[in-house]
């Protein structure tokens, strides 16, 4: 899954980018495969937790319907919810614009032992900022730097950072639209103002080229993942965290001592029949 990965300083041309998956892996292998993936990430987490060393930060970015929120029920569907957290981020309130705009995003970081899943992000600043001119270029320009340091500044505190750019092509998207219009528990999802923002499709795609091109680094790296197929998308998505957390080390914490002395006590308290 590592071709998926965008090499920090290469160009992005997102229009040369995979949106769907062309290979010979059939649908079915993929969900096998996946399932196997969720059982091991489950065991992983509860590793982390356990540790209580390290800390996972997962970034999901992607144009509506790119499967945001689908990815999260399918790859994070089994791990412990006491140790895994999803955070949403929408329109800033009145009190979230009185500070910089780092302010609202830094209290929902991981801390020790956690999973934390941004579901949109502090990338939104320049995303949909800059698309709909909510500051001008003068002020987002510079907020490219601004994530880099924040990120360089979790990272370098023990955290580990894993981006997915969801990249969907926009016959894709119309599919998905019409397909929540189509199922009566979909359409609550469904809004006119969607197919507005449609509208800003090419403005939107540059945004997140530039965003690919000036934000992934060694340590946060970017993943830009073919969705047009959902159970695609979600078999990188999966493969990609669990590769990382193989990758850490982790143990869980050493036995007590005397554990054996322990043993003995609690035998001794089911024999006399303590309650």
């Amino acid at each position: 899954m590592d071709k998926y990965r965008v090499v920090p300083g290469s160009p992005v041309d997102l229009k040369t980018y995979e949106t769907t998956y062309e290979g010979d892996l059939s649908k079915k292998d993929g969900k096998d495969q996946l399932e196997t993936l969720t059982k091991s990430l489950r065991d992983l987490q509860e590793l982390l937790y356990a540790e209580h060393r390290q800390k996972v930060l997962i970034v999901l970015q992607g144009i509506d319907t790119s499967g945001k929120d689908g990815t999260i029920r399918n790859v994070f569907g089994k791990v412990n919810p006491q140790g895994t957290k999803v955070v949403s981020f929408k329109i800033p309130t009145a009190r979230e614009l009185d500070h910089d705009y780092l302010w609202r995003v830094h209290p929902h970081t991981p801390g020790n032992g956690d999973i934390v899943i941004f579901n949109r992000s502090h990338y939104e600043d320049v995303l949909v900022v800059r698309v709909h001119d909510l500051a001008s270029k003068s002020v987002w320009e510079k907020r490219y730097d601004h994530i880099k340091a924040f990120e360089r500044l979790l990272t370098d505190e023990g955290a580990i950072i894993l981006k997915f750019y969801l990249h969907i092509s926009k016959k894709e998207q119309a599919r998905r639209f019409l397909a929540r219009l189509d199922r009566p528990h979909k359409r609550w999802k469904f809004s006119p103002g969607d197919l507005e923002e449609r509208e800003y499709w090419g403005a939107y795609m540059q945004a997140f080229e530039d965003m690919l091109n000036r934000t992934s680094t060694d340590n946060a790296p970017w993943y830009a993942v073919p969705s047009d197929r959902k159970w695609y998308r979600n078999l990188v998505v999966a493969s990609v965290i669990v590769e990382k957390l193989q990758s850490l080390g982790m143990q869980f914490p050493k036995i007590v001592p005397e554990i054996e002395s322990y043993r003995a006590r609690l035998a001794e308290m089911i024999e006399e029949g303590v309650e």
